[in-house]
């Protein structure tokens, strides 16, 4: 029987608690970068985690909030949130089912959650996004590539999308991949970066494409 993404990722923050450490994503100072130049003030963190990559846009001065499906990852942000005074505003919720109102937001970030899903998930995913941002919004997206070294392996579920030792299906995005999701928007960049991390089985470096779009 398949495990479900909500009980995957309870079980994993439960047992890995701070599973890829303190430290944020280098993607985050690309946001800040794209987001201050489009003057972004509002950023919705889609699967916020424990609050490393939320904590970060809100010590670059964003107004950031954050939505996660794990109880036990949200209670690790709320902690350091309160501790910290950082203002993060989370909800424990699934991002298929947002109930931020429309034009909620004139900013995204969103690490490494979109290849989660299946076909169907994932447009029904990005339609709920684009729902609540506001005109001309900036949306960060980062995804594994078909670059990845686990590329094809395992079972494959759709074309791209494989399931491998852990249970949880990736999808791995090519270029043009990631563009036709994002159709709806203009496209400034898509391209390839390196993302190194040092869990599980120690360093290693994850080969992940990055998308940042304005609503049209």
């Amino acid at each position: 029987m398949k495990i479900k993404k909500v009980d995957y990722w309870e079980q994993r923050f439960q047992k890995e608690g701070m599973v890829w450490g303190n430290k944020p994503s280098v993607t985050v100072d690309i946001a800040a970068k794209y987001f201050k130049e489009f003057n972004v003030h509002s950023v919705l963190v889609l699967g916020s985690g424990y609050g490393r990559n939320t904590e970060a846009l809100a010590k670059k001065g964003f107004q950031v909030s954050g939505i996660e499906i794990s109880k036990t990852a949200l209670k690790i942000a709320e902690k350091s949130n309160k501790e910290n005074n950082y203002g993060i505003n989370y909800k424990l919720g699934n991002v298929l089912e947002m109930s931020y109102p429309r034009e909620s937001f004139d900013g995204a970030y969103c690490f490494n959650v979109l290849h989660l899903f299946q076909k169907e998930s994932r447009k029904k995913f990005l339609e709920a996004v684009y729902r609540i941002l506001k005109l001309e919004s900036i949306v960060f997206f980062t995804v594994f590539s078909e670059k990845e070294p686990s590329f094809g392996k395992g079972v494959q579920i759709e074309p791209n999308m494989f399931e491998g030792k852990k249970g949880i299906p990736i999808c791995y995005f090519t270029k043009q991949d990631l563009d036709n999701h994002f159709k709806k928007y203009e496209i400034l960049e898509n391209k390839l970066i390196e993302e190194p991390e040092n869990h599980g089985g120690g360093p290693h470096t994850h080969i992940l494409r990055i998308i940042i779009a304005r609503k049209k």
